[in-house]
């Protein structure tokens, strides 16, 4: 090494250009390769993301519909998945993490897909007003309950609080920024999520059944009764096993076809284990 007109950094310079504080420019990419990331992967299966059936929290995170099923089904339950973003940052999401206890508390997005008059391809997911590009370069939200998806720009010139695709009517603050990163945005999500929980509601404007649950407990346990009679174990109807009767009340095609594939793999898997058992 030497004598071929080049230099040897020394090592307070190597630490020195280590320790850099990151340019605005830098930043900036940073941040869109973890939004693009977020805007095509499920953060707990790390899978691609399908729009077609996707759905979001009260966060505006994006999910599969098929993991949000397959977490809220009853057994073990793989949870300790977690993502990394493009530039190789941690992005730990498991399914208890989300807080979603059931699908009251997700909401299907409808996404309209738009194709440029003589293009031969599928065309992109686009802002059904707007018509610009849905994804990491566009601020989008949705509108509860309906689950429409627009860009914000859209939902901003629009005079009435109506779905321009439904007509279902919405409140300002039912307008969820999809995958926010600003302070005022997730701060205003949170306030709206406590508001609903003190109202007995979920994230989709439905009831919380859960909190009736635990008033009913409540009740109990103070010895407040309905007045009802215990059930007799006799007239009590036995539950249905089969995967067919469990989604055949299901009236959504999409739903009913996710459930029952869940429920199969869940089923498969309890096969494998009892077999297994047996030959220990």
């Amino acid at each position: 090494m030497g004598n071929d007109g080049g230099s040897i950094p020394k090592r307070r310079e190597l630490v020195k250009d280590a320790a850099r504080t990151p340019t605005v420019s830098e930043l900036k990419a940073t941040a869109h390769e973890s939004l693009n990331h977020a805007w095509t992967h499920d953060p707990i299966t790390s899978e691609l993301l399908d729009l077609e059936n996707a759905v979001s929290d009260w966060r505006g995170r994006l999910y599969n519909y098929e993991s949000i099923l397959k977490g809220l089904m009853p057994g073990d339950i793989d949870d300790t998945k977690a993502t990394e973003s493009a530039n190789g940052e941690s992005l730990e999401v498991t399914f208890a993490s989300t807080g979603i206890k059931s699908l009251r508390d997700i909401v299907k997005l409808n996404v309209k897909r738009y194709t440029p008059p003589g293009a031969k391809e599928k065309g992109i997911w686009a802002c059904p007003v707007t018509l610009k590009e849905l994804g990491a370069s566009t601020r989008s939200v949705y509108l509860v309950p309906c689950g429409h998806v627009f860009a914000e720009t859209a939902i901003k010139q629009i005079q009435e609080e109506v779905c321009p695709e439904c007509s279902e009517p919405f409140r300002s603050e039912d307008i969820i920024p999809i995958l926010p990163t600003e302070k005022s945005d997730l701060e205003r999500l949170a306030t709206r999520n406590e508001a609903l929980k003190a109202k007995g509601l979920t994230h989709s404007l439905k009831k919380d059944k859960s909190s009736s649950k635990k008033k009913r407990k409540a009740d109990e346990a103070n010895g407040i009764g309905s007045g009802k009679g215990k059930e007799d174990p006799k007239t009590k109807a036995a539950p249905k096993s089969d995967t067919s009767s469990r989604v055949s009340g299901i009236n959504n095609a999409m739903t009913a076809s996710l459930t029952a594939k869940v429920l199969a793999e869940q089923e498969e898997r309890n096969k494998r284990r009892k077999l297994a058992a047996a030959g220990n």
